[in-house]
């Protein structure tokens, strides 16, 4: 554990529960190293706000158009290929990840998207006209698609089960930090007048994929993974590492046990196919991950942070790159109360209190600016009451920190912890390939749908009507999808949705014994009659067998 030098003591200082054998400080501080890999997702997403802005580069890459202000840039379908293009890749990379997540490793997976990342990173940097640039933005977003599906699978499978929401949650908390770090930047490099102006932030993506790859080379495989590859010996020495305990140590042989028998029992059952994933009680579960990842787009959070640059600058903000400095800073501090918030009160009451104050936000900021803004006729932003306009951005400002604090880290938490070992990393791929595809829809439509002139919307202000809209959709979702898994081991949280049908009866569960127990059990006459409907996805409603319903984690 030497990789992490002097931040160990800090680590220790979490306390696990009393019935926790050995220490955990390792896993806690293996997983907050891996949601590294949130600071390319963050910072990749969150730079292009301020290119898109920048003068030069609008110059440079500009093939004729001039926008509404008589300076020459790219034209709105241009700056939507710009932008979206990257959510293309990522669909694509996410639902690439189970090929390599599953064939050679979560680790080494991770370390092979990295150098898929800086390919992109390669073509953009040395880019002087549109065409290579979007293929740079195609390639970092297939990149950046495989990790944002790789380090929760990581996550999840490594972390104790008491502190897994917080360690899985700082994924969100790395990508607000990389949106941060962009917005920064962007400021520092925007008034240059030649390629450093957006080349300087492109090329330092390098270093972040650097130390990834670096750290990665040091840090264990997963043992879910190696029980998965038939590796026991090596399973039980990585689980040991990771709550650092002896490979003998009695602790670490009874998690082994879970994990190993919910796989047998898995593999009893057959192989799992993309179809698998739909099918039986698989389907609630497929479809509330992809569901969640698909609402996380459609709150609205991802057009202030691509297009906010430019939104606040035709919204008559003098400063907007400024303001999107604030924003950043608000979403990286917004996210901690809900790392530790997310272990302490629960999954359903978080995200459906952060649903109700990102819909009343919204509606609040969509109101303010369309009654007190309007239009010359060349299209440009005429503000009626700069008070309004300011109340507009602190209420964005209250959006931000709802949605940091809720629905930006559970979303990757909830399908982190949902799907069964069997099917993890396809489930995962899917939910997470939603998460881009919404992205990539919303990238693409939004110039169509905010900017003035013929064929476009220009509905301004308005769009954050469709964010409100959605928002109230959360609530819903929220009630009748979200299961509460605090405090619960994945097999459990398997157990779980084989036992309790109704999403809102959850928070009164209690798991029963052990599934290493249920599968040691005989079968005397139907002992254990219950209806298996969520752990076993090809299996008809009939007379659950000892061990089902727990679909190995």
């Amino acid at each position: 554990m030497k990789l992490f030098g002097k931040a160990a003591p800090v680590a220790k200082k979490v306390k696990p529960p009393p019935t926790e054998a050995g220490s955990t400080w390792p896993a806690v501080l293996i997983g907050l190293f891996v949601a590294f890999g949130g600071v390319l997702f963050g910072y990749d997403t969150g730079t292009i706000s301020g290119i898109l802005a920048m003068d030069f580069w609008m110059d440079e890459f500009s093939t004729g158009y001039v926008n509404p202000q008589g300076h020459p840039d790219v034209s709105p379908s241009q700056s939507s290929a710009v932008v979206s293009i990257l959510s293309a890749g990522t669909f694509f990379g996410a639902l690439t990840s189970p090929l390599l997540g599953d064939h050679i490793g979560r680790r080494w997976a991770l370390i092979a998207s990295c150098w898929v990342f800086n390919l992109g990173v390669s073509l953009q940097t040395a880019a002087r006209s549109l065409p290579l640039f979007l293929a740079g933005r195609f390639f970092a977003g297939f990149g950046v698609g495989l990790v944002s599906a790789l380090v929760p699978l990581y996550q999840s499978e490594t972390a104790p089960k008491w502190i897994r929401g917080a360690i899985v949650g700082a994924y969100q908390l790395a990508i607000t930090i990389g949106l941060l770090l962009a917005a920064v930047v962007d400021n520092a490099t925007h008034e240059r007048q030649d390629t450093g102006s957006y080349r300087i932030p492109i090329a330092i993506q390098y270093a972040w994929s650097i130390i990834l790859i670096v750290g990665m080379l040091f840090l264990p495989e997963t043992p879910r993974y190696l029980i998965r590859r038939n590796r026991a010996d090596k399973a039980a020495v990585s689980l040991g590492r990771l709550r650092r305990l002896p490979k003998d140590h009695p602790a670490v042989l009874e998690e082994l046990g879970e994990i190993e028998a919910n796989h047998k029992f898995e593999l009893s059952i057959g192989k799992a196919s993309y179809i698998d994933c739909f099918r039986g009680g698989m389907r609630k579960r497929q479809l509330t991950g992809m569901g969640i990842q698909a609402l996380q787009q459609l709150t609205g959070i991802n057009f202030i942070f691509y297009y906010g640059t430019q939104y606040f600058k035709n919204s008559g903000i003098s400063n907007a790159f400024v303001i999107t400095m604030i924003t950043s800073s608000i979403n990286v501090v917004s996210t901690l109360p809900g790392l530790y918030a997310c272990d302490k009160w629960g999954r359903r009451p978080l995200l459906l209190w952060g649903a109700v104050g990102m819909c009343i936000s919204q509606f609040i900021v969509a109101v303010l600016g369309t009654t007190t803004t309007g239009q010359d006729a060349n299209g440009n932003i005429l503000v009626f009451n700069v008070a309004a306009q300011k109340a507009s951005i602190a209420f964005v400002c209250i959006y931000i920190f709802f949605f940091a604090s809720t629905w930006g880290p559970l979303a990757w938490v909830v399908t982190g912890e949902i799907f069964p070992l069997k099917t993890r990393a396809r489930s995962l791929s899917m939910s997470t390939a939603t998460n881009w595809l919404f992205n990539w829809a919303i990238a693409y439509a939004t110039p169509y749908l905010v900017n003035y002139g013929p064929g476009y919307a220009n509905l301004q202000s308005k769009i954050f009507f469709i964010w409100f809209g959605a928002c109230f959709i959360c609530i819903a979702f929220v009630y009748f999808f979200i299961y509460e898994t605090k405090g619960l081991s994945l097999e459990e949280v398997d157990e779980m949705y084989g036992d309790c049908r109704k999403a809102w009866k959850s928070p009164q569960w209690k798991p029963s014994v052990s599934f290493q127990r249920r599968a040691s059990m005989s079968r005397p006459g139907g002992e254990e009659k219950k209806e298996s409907q969520e752990g076993t996805p090809d299996v008809e409603k009939r007379e659950r067998l000892p061990g089902e319903g727990l679909v190995l984690d």
